[in-house]
């Protein structure tokens, strides 16, 4: 074998895993902001059907002095 030529397919597998890691990771970091815009969405639909249900909820606070 021809030491030149496996030392170019080596860097080439390098090269390749490289850029798959790379792919991997905006992957991740995708997935991490479309939970995190999913999870905001989640809590204001709570919100909005604890005010459908209970509208009057919350709105007055009685205070005795």
């Amino acid at each position: 074998m021809d030491i030149a030529a496996l030392s170019m397919g080596l860097s080439q597998v390098k090269v390749a895993q490289q850029a798959n890691i790379s792919v991997i990771k905006m992957a991740m970091e995708t997935s991490e902001s479309q939970v995190a815009d999913l999870l905001k969405v989640l809590e204001l639909n709570r919100e909005t059907m604890e005010q459908t249900i209970n509208p009057y909820l919350g709105g007055n606070i009685d205070i005795s002095l």
